[in-house]
């Protein structure tokens, strides 16, 4: 009985052992994150608002990807307003680079390549940056566990991210809070040198098809003072995708 009670103990702490080394390995957390919220493909239908000190504007969008993560292409194209429709962006993620990427607008009836000193600038009025619309894979970056907080009363680990010297990023560094129940973004900070340049908050979570969702993204451009609201519409997983679709004829053909 004492050798049971003995085994018994020592398996607990073992166990409490493991679960505190894990939560404390900042890069076993960002392959689970992977892992649980991978899918073959997504698409949904985005309404943005856009809010600073002046006016509010409204977007749409309709987004399109297939592949996942560092392997994966999508494609962002406008429906609204009119002086923006039809305006898309072709976005091919690489597992060990920086993604390339061309935008379409319909109006000039051409592609431009967007250039990687232009990766920083805001995407068409909104407040992401032609970056923060890639799919990076975790390799790309290296992660540090900086302790645990509670972020509207969820429990999360707190992480820093530095991009890998041969990975080219706009941001120094950036701190990302990972809810530990469902292993998904709840807050994102990214900086430039030591200036908060972008805070994205996630709300609304749900499962879809088995994948765990913030169905809400806000977004701040903290230097400009401005922000835009994006809400997750017809959210959708793993449906069946046209591979042409994703390449810049696809991108002129949909016009």
């Amino acid at each position: 009985m004492n050798k049971l009670l003995v085994f018994l103990s020592v398996l607990c702490m073992t166990s409490a052992y493991s679960a505190s080394a894990f939560a404390q390995d900042a890069r076993a957390i960002m392959l689970e994150v992977q892992k649980r919220n991978r899918s073959t493909s997504q698409r949904y239908e985005g309404s943005l608002q856009v809010i600073d000190s002046k006016k509010v504007t409204d977007k749409r969008w309709v987004f399109e990807r297939t592949g996942s993560y560092g392997e994966s292409k999508s494609v962002l194209r406008f429906t609204a307003p009119a002086e923006v429709k039809g305006v898309a962006l072709l976005i091919v993620n690489h597992p060990d680079r920086a993604s390339d990427q061309w935008m379409w607008t319909p109006s000039l009836e051409r592609e431009r390549r967007i250039a990687f000193q232009d990766r920083s600038t805001r995407f068409f009025g909104t407040d992401f940056s032609f970056e923060d619309l890639e799919e990076r894979d975790v390799d790309q970056a290296d992660f540090k566990y900086l302790g645990d907080e509670k972020v509207d009363g969820v429990d999360c680990w707190v992480l820093e991210a530095r991009p890998k010297e041969s990975k080219q990023s706009q941001y120094t560094i950036s701190k990302i809070w990972v809810r530990k129940d469902h292993y998904l973004y709840i807050k994102v900070e990214s900086y430039v040198k030591d200036q908060l340049a972008r805070r994205m908050i996630y709300s609304d979570f749900a499962e879809v098809k088995g994948v765990w969702t913030g169905r809400t993204l806000e977004i701040a451009d903290v230097r400009r003072g401005s922000r835009t609201v994006m809400k997750f519409e017809k959210l959708d997983y793993n449906v069946p995708m046209t591979e042409s679709d994703f390449t810049i004829q696809g991108l002129r053909r949909e016009s």
